[in-house]
């Protein structure tokens, strides 16, 4: 590429250390993508012929036939898979191949692979997601009658549908979505045709470029153009945000799955067993997707402070960015791909839901609800609710088994109607407002979801 001003060739182990071409040889697509309409560009600025340009494309395909295929061989002293493709397009057809990178620099031309790619993985990120909202849509329906206790603190606070539970999770994946998809407005601008850093003296038409490539617009500054990497660092901001929401999903999977709580059975097809331990039956999906959310922060992390010091513009240091994007999105999307058929073979216990839902003082804020209701202030109502608990640790039992003599000493408000106000299917009925888990929301937001996710 360079041998016109030095007299050495490169070391061996320099090509070793520098080249790149053993991770972004996967950017193929786009890189052939981003060349067959830079032709166009070379042709429309009569630097090239109509024939030169078919000849390109044709060469261009053929190659990328070969790399779809397996069967092309790529050469390390060549750098990268932008290199790779053009001196092996120029050696088949010859001088036509080495017009190809006239007025354009690797700087713009990767900084256009590493768009038109992510724009791509955008669109694969989110249909993945809409699929694992489906399954946890799925399995809600399945049942949607069914109520477990809600914990704050890992301790039982409250009952809420099982359901309402998992279209939470709903709720965090559609805004993950929505991150991707913003971002991938940012990315998809064009910056082919910046150059190296100050673009070029040969002009060339970058609107057709864009227009070719589906980019709805063309950046502004050349020299921002080639050191942007922004929208890569959004990404992956996104994707640590969607890991981290991955993560609580695999923590509540694996509570739930253990002896101790019991709730849910995961197919033998989706967990492991040990090796010593017959008995044991591993949730290692939700493990490990727990595990790899810190590989998708580091990505974050390295991308964040290999860009932190970069002066102005392209710097070598830049080419240590796709490997971070590339293992982001791989974890993220392989995440994604395995836990919604897991969820789709998972089952719910419902005998032990019901076991642990029947606790009655999942129901104590609704006892103080009812003092509210009679004209106590709340404060006084919660210690009211709370010297009843002391009660039941004291005389070892339970709320609903307090008797109502031993409430009307603790407040005169307590009515022979107390214990009604221990009943589940009560108190998830009077949970009417909006966002709450009442029978009727929850069966209208399961409703409205299915709607949202058939249409896609």
């Amino acid at each position: 590429m360079w041998k016109g001003r030095f007299q050495q060739q490169t070391a061996a182990l320099l090509q070793t250390y520098s080249e790149s071409i053993s991770f972004d040889w996967r950017l193929w697509p786009h890189d052939i993508e981003g060349s067959i309409a830079h032709s166009a560009a070379l042709e429309k600025a009569g630097l090239i012929t109509a024939e030169e340009r078919s000849a390109i494309v044709e060469g261009l395909r053929e190659i990328g036939s070969e790399i779809e295929a397996g069967n092309f061989n790529f050469r390390p002293d060549l750098e990268d898979i932008h290199m790779n493709i053009e001196a092996e397009l120029t050696r088949r057809i010859g001088d036509a191949g080495a017009k190809l990178h006239t007025a354009r620099s690797r700087n713009d031309q990767v900084a256009l692979d590493l768009r038109l790619y992510l724009r791509s993985e955008c669109v694969a990120l989110d249909s993945l997601l809409s699929d694992l909202q489906s399954a946890l849509v799925e399995l809600g329906g399945r049942y949607s009658d069914i109520v477990i206790p809600g914990y704050t603190h890992l301790q039982r606070a409250q009952p809420v549908y099982f359901a309402h539970h998992l279209l939470a999770y709903v709720e965090m994946f559609q805004r993950d979505r929505e991150r991707i998809l913003d971002c991938r407005k940012r990315m998809n601008v064009l910056p082919l045709g910046s150059g190296a850093i100050a673009g070029s003296t040969i002009l060339l038409d970058r609107h057709l470029v864009a227009e070719l490539l589906e980019f709805p617009s063309v950046t502004h500054n050349s020299m921002d153009a080639v050191s942007d990497r922004d929208f890569a660092i959004e990404l992956l901001s996104a994707l640590a945000i969607a890991a981290m929401h991955l993560s609580r999903l695999s923590e509540d999977v694996i509570l739930w799955a253990s002896s101790e709580f019991h709730f849910i059975t995961l197919s033998d097809a989706f967990t492991t067993g040990s090796s010593l331990m017959p008995q044991k039956k591993n949730p290692d999906v939700a493990e490990l997707t727990r595990g790899k959310t810190g590989r998708v922060y580091g990505n974050l992390m390295s991308l964040l402070t290999l860009m932190k010091g970069l002066p102005m513009t392209y710097n070598r240091d830049m080419q240590e960015d796709k490997e971070s994007v590339f293992d982001s999105v791989d974890t993220v999307k392989a995440a994604l791909g395995v836990f919604a058929p897991m969820l789709r073979e998972a089952s719910l216990n419902t005998a032990r839901c019901a076991e642990a839902v029947a606790d009655p003082n999942l129901l104590a804020t609704d006892l103080a609800d009812y003092l509210v209701n009679h004209g106590l202030p709340f404060r006084k109502a919660h210690e009211a609710v709370g010297r009843a608990v002391a009660r039941c640790a004291e005389l070892k039992c339970e709320l609903n088994e307090l008797p109502l003599a031993e409430y009307q000493v603790i407040s005169s408000l307590y009515g022979a109607d107390i214990h009604d106000v221990l009943q589940v299917q009560r108190s998830m009925e009077a949970r009417k407002a909006v966002g709450a888990p009442s029978p009727g929301n929850v069966a209208a937001e399961l409703s409205r979801w299915n709607a949202l996710l058939s249409r896609e």
